[in-house]
């Protein structure tokens, strides 16, 4: 299913924080969001779930806007995971994934939500309670909930924030696989490496509009990453993957370290 936004606009505390944003989703990719802070990353995501109104364009669904597809059918069209999530009920593991279901009729832990668990890792600690997490398990345990509505469009933002390398890793691992299993996957990123190793396109934003859009390597070019974020990076491979490393401020030197005693 074709996610497409045409020509929005989204509207916050009175400013333009989206202004005309054309872009689309396919399945079977891995589509990442990059800029900078306040680019209107977290906007467009919740504009494109159909939570935020718009001020203009469309959204639409293979086609249909959510209000021709009807609220409870997008619950099972679309899969959210936001930024920063809160659990805010002392349910088991299990019970918090198996929320993921509701759309389908019922919360009942069954296969997607076995499936779900086993992907993040969590299934181990089912009998847990949420509320005794840290906080890496408890951002996995989010996606776990995503997972579980098995919809044919993903929607995460910042899914790797709270997370430890090992797990910032198998988290992007999993994205790829599922948007390789047919899904299509949309989501914000800070990582420029991250994102430039396991999205198949990036569309980078600034003060709310898209500054570049294609591949990985057409986008993150020096020019264009230093004229959105300010700053001078280093490129390079490991092992044929490429790497990607904000260096120093433009206009700044790097700091000289003293030579030791």
């Amino acid at each position: 299913m074709i996610v497409e936004a045409r020509d929005i606009s989204v509207n916050r505390g009175g400013a333009l924080v989206v202004r005309d944003f054309s872009l689309a989703a396919r399945p079977g990719e891995m589509l990442g969001l990059i800029g900078p802070n306040g680019a209107g990353k977290t906007s467009l995501l919740r504009a494109l779930a159909g939570l935020d109104p718009l001020a203009s364009g469309t959204v639409t669904y293979g086609g249909r806007t959510p209000d021709e597809i009807g609220r409870r059918a997008l619950g099972r069209t679309l899969a959210y995971l936001p930024q920063n999530g809160r659990i805010h009920w002392p349910l088991p593991v299990e019970e918090v994934v198996a929320l993921g279901r509701l759309p389908h009729g019922a919360a009942r832990v069954d296969a997607a939500v076995e499936r779900a668990m086993d992907a993040v890792e969590l299934a181990h600690l089912r009998h847990r309670s949420a509320g005794t997490l840290s906080g890496g398990e408890r951002a996995r345990l989010l996606l776990a909930r995503a997972l579980a509505v098995e919809a044919p469009v993903l929607i995460a933002d910042e899914p790797v924030a709270a997370l430890d390398p090992y797990h910032q890793l198998q988290v992007m691992e999993l994205l790829r696989a599922t948007a390789r299993a047919g899904t299509a996957v949309v989501a914000v990123l800070h990582d420029l490496t991250l994102a430039a190793r396991f999205c198949d396109r990036l569309a980078l934003m600034k003060d709310g509009g898209l500054i570049a859009e294609g591949s990985p390597a057409a986008v993150l070019t020096a020019e264009r990453v230093g004229g959105a974020y300010g700053v001078e990076v280093e490129r390079g491979e490991i092992g044929g993957e490429p790497v990607i490393l904000p260096w120093r401020r433009r206009g700044r030197a790097p700091a000289r370290r003293e030579p030791e005693a």
